[in-house]
């Protein structure tokens, strides 16, 4: 590996960092946890009748928020009728693969992992969230509130933070825009690193541990209402999009009456007084049908940055 995408362990350590294990590729610089996030992981038991396991490997909201996506899934299983599990995963990959296994019945996952999904095992579109009315959502490439960056391009040779590797707006997006430039990550940054989330993403700029990051525009504007104090360190030099938003998803295979209960739950869940006040909690107006066409824009990065590693 080149010295210059090696983590400075040192000042990590001294924030009390702690890596988190994955299916990343051991070329890339390894992960970091910036935060105790309570993370809630899968069993090795399979997927029984009795107990139905919905993964949860992207969020429109702070991982601070996994009390509220339980409750989400608390509110699906009393649907259902049936006793339900959330399940997570430390990177992306990871969840796919529970996915295509049908070791979940359902899963939210990020656009980046859906488009792979789809074209490896046909992964199949439930619903998706719709916020401040909309149904898509951006890369904010974000740096210290006090840098002299304005543009994307000023980052060069500077430090710089994504989350993780199948990430959307945290990977794929900047990656692209770098690629736009006639570079790649290992050429244009000084460094970079995978902090995990884009909690996490947002924290690094703010103590300066990195030059700039790419995070999830929703999570950003959440946590920017919620806890200003969390992101008034930092400032948006770019908004880049936009893209489908992060859906719920299934395996073409699992059983079409229990799918289309779920799909169902979800989309009805904002007429119901119990569903509004979980649906309030993550900032989400309802969930809605949505088209595989809504990601075609994360299909082409998808197939560029493929493409450019032949």
């Amino acid at each position: 590996m080149d010295n210059k995408l090696k983590i400075v362990l040192g000042i990590l350590s001294i924030m009390l960092l702690v890596g988190i294990t994955g299916c990343v590729d051991p070329n890339e610089p390894k992960s970091v946890s910036l935060t105790d996030v309570n993370t809630v992981t899968a069993t090795q038991t399979p997927q029984t009748d009795d107990t139905l396991q919905i993964g949860v490997a992207a969020m429109i909201s702070p991982k601070n928020t996994l009390n509220t996506y339980q409750d989400l899934v608390n509110y699906i299983g009393v649907k259902l009728g049936k006793k339900t599990k959330m399940v997570q995963r430390a990177t992306y990959d990871e969840m796919n693969q529970m996915v295509e296994k049908k070791e979940v019945v359902a899963a939210f996952v990020c656009a980046g992992p859906y488009v792979d999904g789809k074209e490896k095992f046909g992964m199949e579109l439930l619903a998706a969230p719709q916020m401040y009315g909309e149904t898509i959502y951006y890369s904010y490439i974000i740096v210290p509130a006090d840098s002299t960056v304005t543009k994307f391009e000023q980052l060069r040779g500077k430090k710089f933070a994504f989350t993780d590797p199948k990430s959307n707006t945290g990977k794929l997006v900047p990656t692209y825009e770098v690629g736009k430039l006639n570079e790649t990550p290992e050429t244009f940054f000084k460094e970079f690193i995978f902090t995990g989330s884009h909690d996490n993403s947002i924290e690094s700029v703010s103590k300066k541990l990195v030059d700039g990051a790419a995070v999830d525009h929703l999570i950003y504007e959440f946590i920017k209402k919620t806890n200003p104090d969390f992101t008034k360190g930092t400032k948006v030099i770019a908004k880049l999009g936009p893209f489908g938003m992060p859906p719920v998803v299934a395996h073409p295979g699992t059983d079409a009456a229990l799918k289309q209960q779920i799909k169902s739950i979800l989309l009805n869940m904002d007429k119901d007084p119990e569903g509004k006040k979980i649906l309030d909690q993550i900032a989400i107006e309802k969930f809605v049908v949505i088209d595989d066409s809504a990601y075609a824009s994360v299909r082409e990065m998808s197939a560029w940055e493929k493409a450019s590693k032949k």
